[in-house]
This record gives structure tokens, sequence and C-alpha cells, in this order.
């Protein structure tokens, strides 16, 4: 709950308006894990709180450490399915990335958790409790606090749009975790009319999954083109101003044979031309019975430097918890949708 949630709860309940920021405080700040922990709230009103609402707070059920440091949680959410959430370390810092839906509506041919398909939306409390858990559970065991949170994992965070925007309101606002936008990167195929909602009551980075820059072959790649083309979706963005410190990313997994050609970096080219941009080359992971091909570090590192060297900042990402099934495309709980959560769901509502 926002804020403004918490004292209408407090103005149902009789208490005192101030009682909203003390349960914030708990929440946000302390991350209790039951409104019993609360202790400066008298015994009553944890009482009345307790009789009608929970934190929400639940710890992963499985945990699985990649040789390269990488860290994937099994979380399960409040309808009793599961997510993946994916802590990846970097020197003195570290990025959080985060599920916003159970499988994906999206169905791109190369991504594993699209093979999943889509099992539901989740929560507000399901985003954060990740987010809020792995922060915690590294505390304790001597991890890098978390320094970025990336909306990269499983699901389109668009079509989980009013949920996911009020995650990001929570952790940037006073009484949340105060972060800057500027630490939150919300990725996405391009849901035209619910990028304009991000782009115009967020501050967050943005990246696009690009991955052709000719819509026939995108077509292929991601059926969302059909609806959202990506022509249309960089129109809309040049309407936007660049300049500054929020920054809009292009992310473009390469397939051997496919798209990784010099006609494919010209093409961009003329796609991006006069966007203040960038673009982050991904190396893919085979996916199972997909007739795709891997690409050589040769081939991404000569498209790299054809798009530098014509004026595009473009970077490879280091691909992370391989061994893990945690890189990218490679998230999915299907093998988990049918098995019932232990964690028994009550009539309370989520504070």
């Amino acid at each position: 709950m926002t804020l403004e949630e918490l004292q209408d709860v407090c103005l149902q309940l009789s208490m005192p308006k101030f009682t909203a920021k003390q349960i914030a405080q708990w929440m946000y700040d302390k991350h209790v894990h039951s409104i019993d922990e609360m202790t400066n709230l008298s015994k009553a009103n944890r009482e009345k709180l307790d009789s009608l609402f929970c934190v929400g707070s639940a710890a992963p059920i499985e945990t699985n450490r990649s040789k390269d440091g990488t860290m994937k949680y099994l979380f399960p959410t409040e309808d009793g399915q599961f997510v993946e959430t994916v802590y990846i370390p970097d020197s003195d810092r570290a990025t959080l990335c985060v599920s916003c839906q159970v499988g994906c509506k999206m169905n791109c041919q190369f991504c594993q958790t699209g093979k999943q398909g889509w099992h539901g939306n989740l929560t507000v409390r399901d985003i954060l409790n990740q987010i809020y858990t792995v922060n915690q559970l590294g505390a304790e065991e001597g991890l890098t606090p978390l320094s970025n949170i990336v909306y990269m994992g499983q699901g389109e965070p668009l079509d989980n749009f009013d949920n996911v925007l009020k995650s990001i309101q929570i952790l940037t606002a006073d009484y949340g975790w105060a972060w800057s936008p500027r630490r939150i990167t919300v990725s996405t195929v391009g849901l035209k009319t619910t990028m304009r909602r991000l782009l115009d009551e967020s501050e967050c980075h943005v990246a696009v999954s690009l991955h052709s820059p000719i819509p026939e072959q995108r077509l292929q790649l991601m059926p969302a083109e059909k609806q959202f083309t990506i022509s249309d979706i960089v129109a809309l963005l040049k309407e936007y101003d660049w300049s500054h410190q929020r920054r809009i990313t292009f992310e473009y997994t390469m397939f051997g044979g496919t798209n990784d050609s010099t006609l494919h970096a010209k093409e961009l080219l003329k796609l991006l031309q006069g966007l203040d941009c960038r673009v982050n080359l991904i190396r893919w992971h085979r996916v199972p019975d997909v007739p795709l091909k891997e690409v050589s570090m040769t081939t991404m590192e000569h498209f790299r430097d054809y798009l530098n060297n014509h004026g595009i900042t473009t970077t490879i990402r280091a691909s992370r918890g391989q061994d893990i099934w945690a890189a990218c495309g490679l998230l999915s709980t299907s093998s988990r949708t049918e098995r019932i959560s232990e964690n028994k769901k009550t009539s309370s509502q989520t504070l």
C-alpha cells in the first residue's frame, strides 16, 4: 500500500493518521514480517490490523548460485504460483532482475518465458516482495546491497502496468526506499499505449526489445510487432527529450546468420537516426526446440564497433548465470504451475 492508502486504513480503523507513517517505516525501512513486530503501535491497534491485514512477506523456496556469483531465487506468489528473480553482483554494485508476471503473453520466438504461456499478473506485493526479500537476505549473507533494479525478469512489465508503476512509486517515495528513478529500468517489447503512460508518469530508464530493425523479420521473432510496430515505438520515443539523465536503451539479442549482418547494422542506424539512445547487444542462449543459432563473439564485436563508429553508443551485455538458467531469456517456472503452494492463502489483505 501507498502512504495514502495506509492513511485510509488508519482512518477506517479509528487510528491516528500518523500511524500510517509508522506502519510504512516498519514495512519499507525495517522490513518486518508480521504486524506484531510493529512495536511502537499499541497492542490494540496491532490486533485491529492483524485481524484484517498481513504484511505479505514471503521467503524464496529455492535458491541457486551460479559459478559467476549470480543467484536465482524462486518466489511463491499470492495466488499459489511461482516466479524467478535474479541477483547479479558486479564489483561494488548489484542488480536485481525482477519478474512482473507468471509467464508471458508476448511469445517471442527466442524466449523460454514466452514458451511457458501466461498464467497471471503479479500483485504489487509479489513484485516488492522480490526486491525487499532479496536485499534483506543479501544483507544477512554479506552480499553487495542492491544498487539497481531492472524489470526484465518473467513477463512484460507494460502488460501489468498499474502494478509495476505502483511498485516503482513506492520504491521511489520518501516513505519507501526513496530511490532515484534513475536506478530503475523498465524493459518492454513496446506496448505503445502503456509506454506513453510510463514515459509520462515515471522517470525510470526505459529499455526496448528490438532484436531486428527489419519489420518483417522482427514480426517473425516477436509477434508483438504486428500490433506495436518498432517504427511506431521509435516515433513515440522521439517525442521525448533523452538528452539528460534519463536513458533509452534498445536491447538487441543476436542470432547467428539471422540478424547479425552489416545490413542489419545499417538498417538499425536508419531506424534510430535522430534519437539519443544506446544499443545493448545480448548473446542468445539456446532454448530447446528453437531453430535459431548462437552468434560468435567476433561477430558481436564487429557489429558493436560498426554502430559505435557510426554514432550510436553500443555495448555487449555480459552473460551471467547461464549455468543455472538465469541468463536473459531463460527464466521459466512452467514445471511449477501445477504445484500447490505450501503458503496457504488467507482472506487478509496485504498492507
